[in-house]
C-alpha cells in the first residue's frame, strides 16, 4: 500500500512511524513532513490541494491521510474523494465543529449533548452584559482557529471583558477572533477522547489526558500540549458508557440529520464534574501530543484502521489495542509559547540501556534537517515516548529518553502523568 501523509508535526511523525513498522506499507509520503519524517517516507514539496490530487493519481497512492486541521477546514478531503482517491479525514462540512466554535457550542445545543452553558456574539455588550451572570473564572474563545491557542481562562469578570474586547477588535487572533464565544468554567477534570468515524459507524479508543499548562503543577500559560498518557485510570466502563450514549452517538446522529455524516476523527475535548461528562470543544483530528502516544497502542495495524473508516467499513471492523501504557513528554524550545527560538542542534545519546532502547522512542515535530543534522526549529521539538506495563513505568521510560536528548534551551514539564500517578497511589 502507498500512503500519502499531510502535515509536519509530530502528530504526522507518529501515524509514519507507526505505519513505517507495516510489512504491508510499499511507500510513505508527507506533505511536507519535518526533517526528521524523512527517515520514515518521502517528504514533498508539493502543498496545493489540486496538485496533491494530481500526485496521488500519478503515483497510485492507496490511501491518504490528514493530520492536523487546517487542510480540513480548507476542504482537502472533498478535493480528494471529488476525483475517486481514498482519504481518512472530515470533509469541510464536518471541520466546521472545530473550524467555528460557534457552529460547534450551537450544535451541542441543538442536540442537547452535555457543554457549559455559553453565548456567541460578535457585539462587546452582548458579550459584557453574558460575563456579569458568570462566576469567575470565565471562558472567552475566539471562534476561528488559532491553532489550539484562542481561549482565555479568565480569572475575573474584569479580565473576561479585556480578552473579549481585544478579540472582539482584532488584537488577540486576528478575524478569528472577530465573533467569540463566552462560557461559564467547568470545574472538574479534562479528559481527550477519540472516536474513528466513518460517518456512521465509530471505533473509540483509549481514553487519554493530556497537560496544556507550560509548568509543572499546570501552572503558566495554555500552549499546544506539554505532554500526554493513556489510556488514563481516570475513567472507567460507566463513564466511557456515558460519553458514548450522551456525547458520541448523539454527535453521529446530529450530524447525518445535518446531511454531514462525520467521518474521520472525532476528538473530544471532556471535563468530568462529579462523574458526568461534558463537551468543551470538538476537534477533527488526532490530538498532538495524544497522538504520539495512541499509536504504539494499537496492535491492528493503523494501515487498517485508517483506510476502513475512510471506506466507510467500520460495522464490523474489530481493534485490538495492546494492554500497555504510553506517556509523552514534549520537549520544547526555549522560549515556547512567547516567542520563536534560535534554531540548535539536536544531540541524542546512545542508548545503552536495554530497557529503554525497547520500550521508548522519539517523535520528532518542529525539527529541520541541514547537513545530515536535526535542528530544533519549531515550538514544541519533540516528543519523548514510553511504553509500559503500568504508567509509572512508562513515564520513567519516557524521562529516561528525555535525559538522552540534548539541544540548547531544551524545556519540559517534569510531572507528566502525576493525577494517574496519584490516583494510582490511592
Amino acid at each position: 500500500m502507498k500512503i500519502l501523509l499531510i502535515g509536519s508535526g509530530g502528530r504526522e511523525y507518529s501515524i509514519g512511524l507507526a505505519l513505517s513498522n507495516d510489512d504491508d506499507v510499499e511507500e510513505i509520503y508527507f506533505s511536507p513532513g519535518n526533517g526528521a519524517t524523512s527517515s520514515l517516507g518521502k517528504n514533498l514539496t508539493i502543498t496545493n490541494h489540486d496538485l496533491l490530487v494530481d500526485f496521488a493519481i500519478e503515483h497510485g497512492i492507496d490511501l491518504t491521510i490528514v493530520g492536523p486541521e487546517a487542510p480540513l477546514v480548507d476542504g482537502i478531503v472533498d478535493t480528494f474523494t471529488e476525483r475517486g482517491l481514498v482519504i481518512f479525514g472530515a470533509t469541510k462540512e464536518g471541520a466546521r465543529l472545530e473550524g467555528s466554535k460557534a457552529y460547534m457550542k450551537n450544535f451541542l445545543d441543538e442536540f442537547a449533548i452535555p457543554t457549559a452553558k455559553f453565548i456567541e456574539t460578535k457585539f462587546l455588550e452582548e458579550a459584557f452584559n453574558f460575563i456579569e451572570t458568570l462566576n469567575a473564572p470565565i471562558v472567552v474563545k475566539a471562534d476561528g482557529l488559532c491553532a489550539g491557542k484562542g481561549v482565555i481562562i479568565a480569572q475575573n469578570r474584569t479580565d473576561a471583558k479585556e480578552a473579549a474586547s481585544k478579540m472582539l477588535n482584532g488584537t488577540s487572533f486576528g478575524e478569528a477572533g472577530r465573533k467569540i464565544v463566552v462560557e461559564e468554567f467547568l470545574e472538574g477534570y479534562e479528559l481527550s477522547v477519540f472516536a474513528v468515524c466513518d460517518g456512521k459507524d465509530y471505533i473509540v479508543l483509549p481514553a487519554a489526558q493530556d497537560h496544556k499548562r507550560l509548568g509543572d503543577g499546570d501552572e503558566g500559560p495554555n500552549t499546544g500540549g506539554m505532554g500526554a498518557y493513556a489510556p488514563t485510570p481516570l475513567i472507567d466502563a460507566t463513564l466511557y458508557k456515558k460519553i458514548e450514549t450522551r456525547i458520541i452517538k448523539p454527535t453521529m446522529i446530529g450530524m447525518s440529520e445535518r446531511g454531514i455524516p462525520y467521518q474521520g476523527v472525532l476528538f473530544i475535548g471532556i471535563m468530568v464534574v462529579n462523574n458526568e461528562p461534558y463537551v468543551l470543544e470538538y476537534n477533527v483530528r488526532f490530538g498532538d501530543p495524544e497522538c504520539e502516544i495512541l499509536m504504539p497502542l494499537m496492535k491492528t495495524p493503523v494501515k487498517e484502521i485508517f483506510y476502513k473508516a475512510a471506506t466507510k467499513d467500520l460495522k464490523n471492523f474489530h481493534v485490538e489495542f495492546y494492554e500497555k501504557y504510553a506517556v509523552g513528554v514534549v520537549m520544547a524550545s526555549k522560549n515556547y509559547p512567547y516567542s520563536s527560538s534560535e534554531p540548535t542542534e539536536i544531540i541524542v545519546d546512545n542508548t545503552v540501556h536495554d530497557d529503554i532502547s525497547n520500550n521508548s522512542h522519539i517523535s520528532y515535530a518542529g525539527v529541520t534537517l541541514e547537513d545530515g543534522k536535526l535542528y530544533a526549529t519549531g515550538g514544541r521539538v519533540l516528543v519523548c515516548v514510553g511504553i509500559g506495563d503500568d504508567i509509572k513505568q512508562a513515564r520513567d521510560r519516557a524521562y529516561g529518553l528525555c535525559g538522552q536528548v540534548h539541544y540548547a534551551g531544551k524545556k519540559l514539564r517534569s510531572d507528566i502523568a502525576y493525577q494517574a500517578i496519584a490516583y494510582s497511589k490511592g
